[in-house]
C-alpha cells in the first residue's frame, strides 16, 4: 500500500473537528454520560481526548486518565498471553484442552476441543448470559476464584467442535485456566508480567484501585425497572438513580480471562500499538511477527462474528473498506471498542460509561478519516 502524503495542519484540524462533531452527535443521540478516545499508530499515540462526565452525581469530568471496565476487550490481552506462551513452546495450541487443564472433560459427548479452538471460539463452549458475573470491588479475590470454578462447570461443549464459531465467554475462562497451567502461576499475574508491563500499560490491571479516577457505570432504564435490576445484579452493586440513569457502584468482573481488565483508553491504545507493530513495542518483543498477524487473520465464519484468534468482525463487514478487525467490550455500565485498521497502521479505542449500544462504527470511521 502506498502511504498517503502527510496531512496539513489545516486538514488535521478539520479532521479533528469532524471527529468531535461525530462524538457530540452520538453522545447526544444515545445519551452517553462520558467517553474517552485514543488513536494510535504502530509508532506511538496520535491523539487522545475525553468528553462528558465520569460521574453524574458529582459532575466529575472524564479525562484521558479515567479508567473504565474493559469487559470483553480483555480477551485480546488473554489471547496475546496464550500466544506468547505458544511462541515460547510452553503451550501447545493443538493440544486437547483436557491435557492442559486438570479436571476438564467432555465426558465423551463431543470430540475433545483443542486450545486453538478456545482462541477462535470453535470449541463448542456455551455462552450463558453473564448476568451475575460481577462482584463488588471490595470483595476478596478468593470469592472470584470460587465463582469462576463454578462457571467452568459449564465449559463442556454444547455444539459441534471445530466448525462454526460461536462466541463464548466461558471458552475464554477455560483459556485463562490453560494459560495459568502453562505459565505455572496465576493467570492475572502472568498477563501483568508478560503482556501489560512490557507493553507499558501501567494504568491497567485486574483490580480496582480506589485511588485512581474511575468512570461510574450507568444503566439507562425506567424507574419501575429499578427493583428488577437490584434483584438481578449481586447485592451492593446497584447505586442511586440520577434522572434517567441508574448508577453502579465500583465492581470487578468475575472471570479475568473473559473480561476482567480495568484501565484507561491510552493504555488500551498501547495494546493496539503492539498489534499494529507485529508484536513489539518500545524494544520489547512480546509476540512473534507471524503470530501477531495470524491473530487478525479472520478465517472462521461464525455467529454473531467471524473470528480470528480473538480479533473478529461482523459478517456484514467482510467487504468493508478500509479493512479492519475489532473487539467490543460491553457489560453492566460500559460499552467499549478497540479497532485495528492494519493496512493503514491505525488503531482506535473508544470507552464509554453506558450499557446501551451506540453507533461506535460511525465514531471509528470518523477517526479513520481524520488520521489515515
Amino acid at each position: 500500500m502506498n502511504p498517503s502524503p502527510p496531512a496539513s495542519s489545516h486538514e488535521k484540524r478539520a479532521g479533528l473537528d469532524d471527529v468531535r462533531a461525530t462524538v457530540a452527535d452520538v453522545m447526544a443521540e444515545h445519551r452517553i454520560p462520558g467517553l474517552s478516545l485514543a488513536v494510535t499508530s504502530a509508532h506511538g499515540l496520535l491523539h487522545h481526548e475525553a468528553f462528558g462526565v465520569a460521574d453524574l452525581a458529582t459532575s466529575r469530568p472524564v479525562t484521558t486518565a479515567t479508567r473504565f471496565l474493559w469487559f470483553s476487550m480483555s480477551k485480546v490481552a488473554t489471547a496475546t498471553a496464550a500466544l506468547r506462551l505458544a511462541d515460547e513452546g510452553r503451550l501447545d495450541l493443538d493440544a486437547p484442552v483436557a491435557t492442559v487443564v486438570p479436571g476438564y472433560s467432555t465426558r465423551g459427548r463431543h470430540p475433545e476441543p483443542r486450545i486453538r479452538q478456545l482462541l477462535d471460539h470453535t470449541a463448542g463452549a456455551p455462552n450463558p448470559l453473564p448476568l451475575r458475573w460481577v462482584q463488588p470491588a471490595t470483595a476478596p479475590p478468593t470469592r472470584s476464584r470460587e465463582d469462576v470454578h463454578r462457571l467452568l462447570q459449564r465449559a463442556r461443549p454444547r455444539r459441534a467442535v471445530g466448525r462454526q464459531a460461536h462466541y463464548s465467554n466461558v471458552g475464554y475462562l477455560l483459556l485463562a485456566e490453560a494459560v495459568a497451567q502453562a505459565a505455572g502461576e496465576p493467570f492475572e499475574n502472568y498477563v501483568q508480567r508478560a503482556v501489560l508491563d512490557p507493553a507499558g500499560m501501567r494504568a491497567t490491571g485486574y483490580r480496582h484501585d480506589p485511588d485512581a479516577g474511575h468512570a461510574t457505570g450507568y444503566v439507562r432504564v425506567p424507574r419501575p425497572a429499578d427493583p428488577v435490576l437490584r434483584a438481578t445484579l449481586p447485592r451492593g452493586i446497584v447505586g442511586q438513580r440520577h434522572g434517567g440513569y441508574l448508577a453502579l457502584r465500583p465492581f470487578t468482573v468475575v472471570g479475568a480471562g473473559y473480561g476482567g481488565l480495568i484501565g484507561d483508553a491510552p493504555d488500551a491504545a498501547r495494546l493496539l500499538r503492539l498489534h499494529l507493530a507485529d508484536g513489539a513495542i518500545d524494544g520489547h518483543r512480546i509476540l512473534r511477527a507471524g503470530t501477531t498477524r495470524a491473530m487478525r487473520d479472520i478465517t472462521t465464519p461464525g455467529k454473531p462474528f467471524d473470528l480470528g484468534l480473538s480479533w473478529f468482525r461482523r459478517p456484514a463487514d467482510r467487504t468493508a473498506e478500509p479493512e479492519f478487525v475489532e473487539h467490543w467490550g460491553s457489560g453492566a455500565g460500559f460499552f467499549n471498542l478497540m479497532r485495528l485498521y492494519p493496512g493503514l497502521g491505525l488503531g482506535v479505542v473508544i470507552m464509554t460509561n453506558t450499557t446501551q449500544r451506540y453507533d461506535h462504527d460511525a465514531l471509528a470511521r470518523s477517526v479513520q478519516r481524520a488520521f489515515a
